[in-house]
């Protein structure tokens, strides 16, 4: 990437990030036009989360709406420490893991993923073996755990330590559940199977 791009880019970064400061501004003041266009900005990359994480459409869906929903409850009480995109972020994990609690789903997030691994990859409910496997299939056949860490950290690009505080879980949690996904979602995209 040029210098020029790289510079670009960055100008794009902080253009879209005090257009999102005003909106939020205006939006936290009662502007339900603002709010909207907050919506639009926002909601195909929480849609996206929400979607690689739980790994149903519809349910991603549900997601999507209730994080918005919480955050014009909640964006009188916005602190810009962090930029509203990550913000929503936030919001649609905990909507995801409510959504999970609700259905009774296990998590899968206290450090006891291995077996839950292994019993999807011997189940076949991953999806088809070999190289044309989709990896977003792969992704959504994994233990909500690992998917979870898998999406935030892997994906998303979280640190542990937020994707940990994210989840309420342990870093080496966290850690340990993104090594073991990559490793067996690898094994799993060349066609092996089993646990690693």
């Amino acid at each position: 990437m040029s210098l020029e791009a790289a510079n670009e880019t960055e100008f794009e970064r902080a253009r879209r990030a005090a257009e999102d400061r005003r909106l939020v501004e205006s939006a936290a003041g009662g502007s339900t036009a603002s709010f909207e266009q907050l919506y639009r900005l926002h909601s195909g990359k929480v849609y996206g989360l929400c979607l690689r994480m739980t790994g149903h459409r519809e349910t991603a869906e549900d997601c999507t709406q209730e994080a918005f929903v919480q955050a014009w409850r909640s964006l009188p009480r916005f602190e810009s420490r962090a930029s509203f995109g990550t913000w929503m972020h936030r919001i649609a994990v905990n909507a995801v893991l409510a959504q999970a609690r609700r259905r009774g789903e296990r998590l899968g997030t206290d450090g006891s993923i291995e077996d839950e691994l292994a019993d999807t990859l011997r189940d076949g409910s991953v999806g088809d073996t070999g190289a044309g496997m989709d990896v977003e299939a792969a992704i959504a056949g994994l233990p909500p755990g690992a998917r979870h860490v898998l999406v935030l950290a892997g994906i998303y690009g979280y640190t542990h330590e937020e994707t940990a505080d994210m989840l309420g879980v342990a870093v080496g949690t966290s850690k340990a559940q993104l090594h073991r996904a990559r490793q067996l979602l690898e094994r799993r995209l060349n066609g092996e199977e089993g646990d690693p």
